[in-house]
């Protein structure tokens, strides 16, 4: 049983069946998910960013992130470059989360009053566009698309600059190469997060507490000379040092549980899957 949900390790205790629990967030980020599931797993797959406590004897750890899986380049083909665009105009895309999950409780992201300044900031510069899953007021209504959930990515991936409070679209957009700014009550907190801000410099996070240092990193973003072309050189350097995820997991759960002798003896081997 393979998966992101506790309740597979609950079940293949009892029905005898191996339980490998699939999770990029730091155990002390999702406190409640780890505590119900990483007892019981008989493995846990993470990202080598990943801080799983004190179930690191049974954590197998990758080069990579979750994002990796469905945004690597062998799987995915989307036009990261602005310039093909048949508009012109820069694209500003802004993402507002619900933060509505257990280990959300008590976490704030991007305030309509905050949202106003982005986008009056935003506007003399290009388009924007926004999606949220909360409600929103009237004045920043105006600026909200719907998108099928099968098309976000590839929106997404035609943008010139991402802002958002969601943590996993952030890190959607920084595989992707473009640039992006986190807003919430995380930052600081996710270890994939943190290698692809401070390793790759491929996104920064905000705290909630410093609404005026997020609004000056826009400034800079907007004003930062061929930045989709400077991005895309982070972007392949990242690249170059992470593996196909995907290649990775239909090689380790094909092979399990010998995949988990081969990995603790030999990590490199990982590499393969490049």
């Amino acid at each position: 049983m393979i998966g992101t949900s506790a309740e597979i390790t609950h079940i293949g205790r009892l029905l005898g069946i191996p339980s490998i629990v699939v999770n990029e967030d730091d155990a002390e980020a999702v406190p409640l998910f780890s505590k119900l599931s990483y007892p019981f797993a008989t493995n846990i797959l993470a990202p080598s960013t990943c801080s799983v406590g004190r179930w690191i004897k049974k954590t197998v750890f990758y080069e990579g992130y979750h994002e990796l899986a469905y945004l690597h380049p062998n799987r995915v083909k989307l036009n990261v470059s602005s310039s093909n665009r048949n508009n012109t105009a820069r694209k500003y895309f802004l993402r507002f989360a619900k933060l509505t999950a257990h280990h959300d409780d008590g976490k704030t992201g991007i305030t309509d009053e905050l949202a106003n300044r982005i986008v009056s900031k935003l506007i003399l510069h290009g388009d924007v566009y926004i999606s949220s899953e909360r409600n929103i007021s009237e004045n920043l209504d105006k600026y909200r698309i719907s998108i099928p959930p099968a098309d976000v990515l590839s929106f997404l991936s035609s943008s010139d600059i991402y802002i958002g409070d969601s943590q996993t679209m952030t890190a959607e957009a920084a595989v992707l190469g473009i640039p992006s700014i986190r807003f919430n009550d995380f930052v600081g907190k996710l270890g994939y997060l943190e290698e692809l801000e401070h390793k790759y410099g491929l996104t920064y996070g905000i705290k909630t507490s410093e609404p005026e240092k997020l609004l000056s990193k826009i400034d800079e973003l907007i004003s930062f000379p061929n930045i989709k072309e400077e991005w895309q050189k982070r972007r392949m350097k990242m690249l170059a040092d992470k593996i196909d995820v995907t290649a990775f997991m239909v090689w380790f759960i094909e092979n399990y549980p010998k995949s988990v002798k081969v990995l603790k003896e030999n990590p490199e081997y990982q590499y393969t899957f490049k």
